[in-house]
């Protein structure tokens, strides 16, 4: 008996810029303008409509390698996902970062380099072409690294956090701003023993360290007979916190900035467990401004933190990316303000 070879099914061949145009009925440098944004030569909207349609129709994908080669750089934005975890406050200010950065035309690639610093992670970032490079860790990075960085094609290179690197424009976040505004809050509702959690997971000391020193900047700033400051390490956990609790008054403590909200309704909780009165007893203030504090009972006082808007940052990024020669820029991005309610 013959056996009939089973007929393999016919590959269906991937769809072209020429499949498009002539389905769209125009040119393929037509639908090169208009799937790639250029902005330099003028199309019209029934004509864009057109094309966008037909690629839709064909599933058609414009090549980004290709158009890197063309373009001479490619259009991706690297993003190393830091070691620090980031919280709820600067997780949404990246993914609007992201979105606005795919309005221009850009293309965002997140990069786990854990473990790599320097020039290790910046030849490792570099292998890929970016255009441009938006690093959240300052201190993983350096001076050699943004050299790297450039020499391999990277338009702009950006730092964001509380230090600058030499040659990288920079975000500063200075979070002793954030202490300052809860310590000036807490003395002006005549707190004098002040104490500032300090987490105790590793990788938090990026923020909670400048915290602290903004608090005993603003101690040493106002000179109040009798003002002190306390450091007192949590570990985020329940156990952790009764401990806590259970020798607060010990401390002697009648107000407290507990690093963030999170660290403050932890311990907000565990005081109220062990019987200690907020804010008659310990005054409680936390930071980011989250809508869980705001359901508490009491209510809980935050320092409020302002960031720029991602549209704003993306902007800056193409910016310098058009003019690559722009020499580095520091830009002071983080505000803080207290929002007062019933925990202090």
């Amino acid at each position: 008996m013959v056996q009939i070879p089973k007929k393999e099914p016919a590959r269906r061949s991937v769809p072209t810029s020429a499949d498009v145009a002539r389905l769209a009925g125009v040119s393929r440098a037509t639908v090169s303008y208009v799937l790639n944004n250029t902005s330099a030569v003028r199309i019209s909207e029934p004509t864009r409509r057109r094309v966008h349609a037909a690629a839709r129709e064909l599933g058609y994908v414009p090549h980004a390698a290709a158009r890197s080669l063309r373009a001479g750089h490619s259009r991706m934005v690297l993003m190393p996902t830091s070691e620090t975890p980031l919280g709820p406050l600067l997780s949404q200010f990246f993914n609007e970062l992201q979105w606005a950065l795919s309005r221009l035309d850009y293309t965002v690639v997140q990069y786990a380099s854990l473990g790599m610093t320097g020039e290790d992670a910046a030849r490792a970032w570099a292998e890929l072409r970016p255009v441009a490079v938006l690093s959240p860790d300052a201190s993983a990075l350096g001076p050699r690294g943004v050299e790297v960085l450039k020499r391999s094609g990277a338009k702009a290179v950006f730092t964001l956090g509380p230090q600058r690197v030499e040659g990288a424009h920079a975000l500063l976040m200075d979070g002793r701003r954030v202490g300052e505004a809860a310590a000036l809050h807490l003395l002006a509702r005549g707190r004098r023993r002040i104490g500032a959690i300090v987490p105790e997971e590793p990788g938090l000391e990026i923020f909670s360290e400048p915290r602290v020193e903004g608090l005993r900047k603003a101690l040493r700033a106002v000179r109040i007979t009798g003002a002190s400051l306390t450091e007192v390490p949590l570990a985020y956990d329940e156990a952790s916190a009764a401990r806590l609790a259970a020798r607060w008054r010990s401390l002697g403590l009648d107000g407290v900035f507990a690093y963030n909200d999170e660290y403050a309704m932890l311990l907000l909780r565990a005081l109220q467990d062990e019987g200690v009165a907020v804010p008659d007893e310990t005054a409680v203030v936390g930071s980011d401004d989250l809508m869980l504090g705001r359901l508490l009972r009491p209510r809980l006082s935050t320092v409020r933190i302002e960031l720029p808007s991602g549209r704003g940052l993306a902007e800056l990024v193409d910016r310098v990316v058009r003019d690559p020669g722009t020499e580095p820029e520091v830009h002071d991005v983080l505000g803080a303000d207290v929002v007062h309610r019933e925990s202090s």
